[in-house]
């Protein structure tokens, strides 16, 4: 990734990966695929599937959550929580019904006809029911993408199941 270049507004930038991704394991499988060298020595086997995340930077390729967050995901391992508030339970059903552990955002809820959730929506994050997803950003000015493909370890070959003519 460090040798690409990406035109944004007649403007060249050079890319970078991004290191230091914070929380990006909690909803994939047990293993993963680090961008970065580390100490894992965890084995891929045959049979299995990997999402290949990688985040990419004009900026300085050091990429930390920030700014005001819009997108949420409900944990997918969280179990059955009381919750006080009726609005937090109605809203938690709207949630499980449309989104299940995918990420959703307040449009979403904006477009189901949700309103005045805000306060049940802090509630579930307080609770551990839901968890924000903050902006990526790495140093002011810079651009951030984040790309994924599927790979199947099959017993012959890697297979990439997300490649298209688009990506």
């Amino acid at each position: 990734m460090e040798s690409y270049e990406v035109e944004i507004n007649g403007k060249t930038f050079q890319g970078k990966r991004s290191c230091l991704i914070i929380g990006q394991y909690q909803i994939h499988a047990a293993k993963s695929v680090p961008i970065v060298k580390g100490g894992e020595q965890t084995k891929m086997e045959e049979g299995e599937f990997y999402a290949i995340e990688t985040f990419g930077s004009t900026g300085k390729g050091y990429v930390r959550e920030d700014l005001e967050c819009s997108h949420y995901m409900k944990d997918f391992d969280v179990g059955r929580v009381p919750l006080r508030l009726p609005r937090a339970k109605q809203l938690l059903a709207t949630i499980d019904k449309n989104f299940s552990t995918l990420a959703f955002c307040h449009r979403y809820l904006d477009r189901l006809g949700e309103t005045k959730y805000l306060m049940a929506l802090k509630n579930l994050c307080d609770t551990g029911i839901v968890q924000p997803c903050p902006p990526i950003c790495d140093i002011k000015g810079s651009y951030v993408a984040q790309f994924e493909h599927t790979v199947l370890l099959r017993p012959t070959c890697k297979e990439v199941l997300s490649r298209g003519n688009d990506y």
